[in-house]
């Protein structure tokens, strides 16, 4: 078992130290980059997708990036790289292994015997974690950037208010709200720098607007977008649609936040009850037990 715990451990060992060394050319290797005109900085898009790209053929799955749901959801994360598909499915071959290797590496060297079914299972566990690891990442770097522009969008509504009462156009408002938004939130002030772009382009605002809330996924930038569609077509006032609108985005905001307080409480039963409730009683009822421990067993004892 040791042997091969050995024989794993270097073959590890000599995978990383090229690894580090071709992604860390040394000063010869800079020189010559710099002479051919290519520079020494190494450019790590393109090193790490050459580097997962042979791994992201086992597992990435047949069918048009454009057309897959997982290229939204690197929309909706902030993430437009033309290569993150090839970076995500290479995590997700490359991480199962690494990981059932350093659980077995743990194993090894905290001693712990385990019988083969058992020490299959916590490879298998392992690797298990390190597959679903890269989702794990991307929903939360999807909830946290919904969550940002979902926070800064009322204060870009009222803003956007203030640019059409003050007499400027839907798109002249649009961009400015996006030039002010930007100190308070970049991932909303990207968006909308994206839909002015659009505008530009030549698209149609109303398809401009519903690409925005596709991009986000935040359900109130889509209810945004159907609000004004619907105000170019009636042909209501813009002023008053935002007024309401922004209104309406203050009261869900609020009502969010009661929702997270009202989920504290419950949040903090488990911590109360497995960490603070156990050493809060020890403290109370230690010295207690001690008396009695002292006093009633010798008393106990002497009756016997």
């Amino acid at each position: 078992m040791l042997i091969y715990g050995a024989l794993i451990f270097l073959i590890v060992t000599a995978g990383s130290m090229t690894l580090l060394n071709w992604l860390f050319p040394n000063k010869s290797k800079r020189r010559l980059q710099q002479v051919t005109g290519t520079g020494g900085k190494v450019d790590w898009a393109k090193t790490v997708v050459s580097v997962a790209g042979p791994f992201a053929k086992l597992s990435i799955p047949e069918g048009k990036w454009e057309e897959s749901p997982l290229r939204i959801k690197f929309i909706n994360a902030g993430i437009r790289h033309p290569n993150a598909g090839i970076i995500f499915y290479g995590a997700k071959t490359v991480l199962p292994v690494v990981f059932a290797l350093a659980a077995y590496f743990a194993l090894l060297v905290a001693g712990v015997g385990l019988s083969r079914n058992t020490l299959l299972f916590v490879l298998l566990l392992a690797a298990t974690f390190g597959c679903y690891l890269p989702n794990l990442a991307l929903s939360r770097a999807i909830k946290t950037r919904r969550r940002e522009i979902f926070e800064s969008f009322p204060d870009a509504a009222d803003l956007m208010l203030v640019c059409v009462e003050a007499g400027l156009g839907l798109d002249a408002a649009l961009v400015r709200v996006a030039n002010e938004v930007r100190i308070k939130s970049k991932a909303l002030a990207e968006e909308l720098h994206l839909t002015n772009l659009e505008t530009r382009a030549g698209s149609t605002r109303d398809q401009a607007l519903r690409n925005l809330g596709l991009r986000t996924g935040v359900e109130e930038l889509s209810a945004f977008a159907a609000m004004l569609s619907q105000t170019d077509k009636f042909g209501t006032s813009v002023g008053d649609s935002l007024r309401a609108f922004s209104d309406d985005l203050r009261h869900r905001r609020q009502i969010r936040a009661e929702e997270m307080a009202a989920k504290l409480p419950t949040k903090m039963l488990f911590p109360l009850v497995l960490c603070i409730f156990p050493a809060v009683s020890m403290v109370i009822l230690g010295p207690a037990g001690v008396q009695l421990y002292r006093v009633i067993l010798p008393i106990l004892a002497g009756q016997h």
